[in-house]
C-alpha cells in the first residue's frame, strides 16, 4: 500500500549543467551525491549561504516574499506571505488611537512576523540536520 511522506534534510550543491539542462549537483550528508534540474531544486531547498549551522538574518529576509498592511481601530495588523505559500498574522497596538502611526505600527509588527519566521526556519534546520522523528 502507498503511503504518503514528508522529509527535510539538508544538503550541499553546487550549479552544474546536465545534458545542456541547468541544475545542480547534490550531495547527501551519507556522501551519496546525485543531479537534480534548477526548477526541481530550487522548489525543495533554501539556499543558507556558507554557513550551514544556523539561520541567519538574509535567510529569513529571503523567505519573506510579501506583505499586507491594515488598519483595524487602534491596531496595525500585517499579513506576511512566505515563500513556501505559508503566511503569518503580527500586530501591534497603539493605546490610545489619536497616537496610531501606520509607519510605526508596521515596523514593530515586522519585528514579531521576522521573529516568527527565524523560529520556524529554527525548527525546519532542526529537522534537516536531525531528521523528523
Amino acid at each position: 500500500m502507498e503511503q504518503h511522506y514528508i522529509g527535510c534534510k539538508q544538503i550541499s550543491a553546487r550549479p552544474e549543467d546536465k545534458d545542456g539542462k541547468p541544475g545542480y549537483a547534490v550531495r547527501y550528508p551519507d556522501g551519496y551525491e546525485s543531479w537534480s534540474p534548477k526548477a526541481t531544486f530550487e522548489a525543495a531547498y533554501l539556499p543558507m549561504g556558507g554557513d550551514s549551522s544556523r539561520i541567519t538574518e538574509s535567510v529569513v529576509d529571503s523567505f519573506i516574499v510579501g506583505e499586507e498592511v491594515q488598519r483595524m481601530g487602534n491596531h496595525t495588523v500585517l499579513h506576511t506571505k512566505l515563500r513556501n505559500g505559508f503566511t503569518l498574522i503580527t500586530e501591534s497596538a497603539c493605546v490610545d488611537p489619536a497616537n496610531y502611526s501606520e509607519e510605526l505600527g508596521s515596523r514593530y509588527a515586522r519585528e514579531k512576523a521576522r521573529k516568527d519566521v527565524w523560529r520556524l526556519l529554527g525548527f525546519v534546520l532542526a529537522s534537516a540536520r536531525n531528521g523528523i522523528a
